[in-house]
């Protein structure tokens, strides 16, 4: 879409972005591209087959979401959220949701049950097939699509950013084997929604995010060079 006098309008340019923002953000959400990884302009360059301006952009986008760091001199790097902030977002996290569960609650409908029964289900089967990245991205899907069943738009996009920051510090803190949520606390949360039991629901979803914080471990991440053709020409990057 132009605007008036013909020039290209933001939306325009952030189109033709999108298909490597949602490429690196993918990346770094399912623990392909690690806390403390540099993200060097020429080598996305030629990964992507886009210029380096083109790579600014999106590296300029990731930032503003607090997804990766931009340092002079340094370059871009996949964001380290410090302790104090790994703990502020998984809070966060739940004074967001836990406050929009009466409305949740409200909306709540046996389609959107079973659509989150069919995520543990699927997550379930990613952790049983040791696939780490499909574990990560079915387990913020969940949360995601839990909150969204309110209605609230804006709420969802919150949650949805947060979830990614999420990813970012159980990638730098958790455990090697830790991969998402445990799948035992979603069904509790199902069982807890399918009974409308408001108290209980919000009980089990704080300790659902107190559980994760207590498996963290605060130990810093090393810098990496990450290997950028095998991650991304091989899904048809370019």
């Amino acid at each position: 879409m132009k605007s008036e006098n013909g020039l290209k309008t933001a939306s325009d340019l952030n189109d033709k972005d999108e298909p490597i923002y949602q490429a690196l953000m993918t990346a770094i959400v399912e623990h392909q591209l690690p806390p403390g990884s540099k993200l060097p302009e020429e080598a996305l360059s030629e990964v992507f087959g886009v210029s380096r301006t083109g790579i600014r952009k999106v590296l300029q986008r990731l930032a503003a979401v607090q997804m990766i760091t931009l340092t002079p001199k340094r370059g871009a790097q996949v964001a380290t959220p410090t302790v104090e902030e790994a703990q502020d977002i998984f809070r966060s996290r739940s004074i967001i949701e836990c406050a929009n569960l009466p409305f949740v609650l409200e909306h709540c409908q046996p389609p959107h049950l079973a659509a989150l029964e069919k995520l543990i289900g699927e997550e379930q089967q990613a952790h049983e097939d040791h696939d780490g990245a499909a574990a990560i991205r079915l387990s913020a899907a969940f949360h995601i699509q839990l909150q969204a069943i309110s209605g609230n738009q804006v709420l969802t996009e919150m949650v949805t950013r947060l979830t990614q920051r999420s990813s970012l510090v159980v990638a730098a803190y958790g455990a090697p084997w830790q991969q998402g949520c445990r799948c035992n606390d979603h069904q509790r949360l199902i069982t807890l929604l399918r009974e409308k039991a408001l108290k209980p629901l919000t009980d089990a979803l704080q300790q659902h995010f107190s559980h994760i914080v207590a498996s963290l471990h605060f130990e810093r991440s090393g810098e990496t060079l990450p290997d950028f053709a095998r991650l991304f020409t091989a899904k048809g990057a370019r």
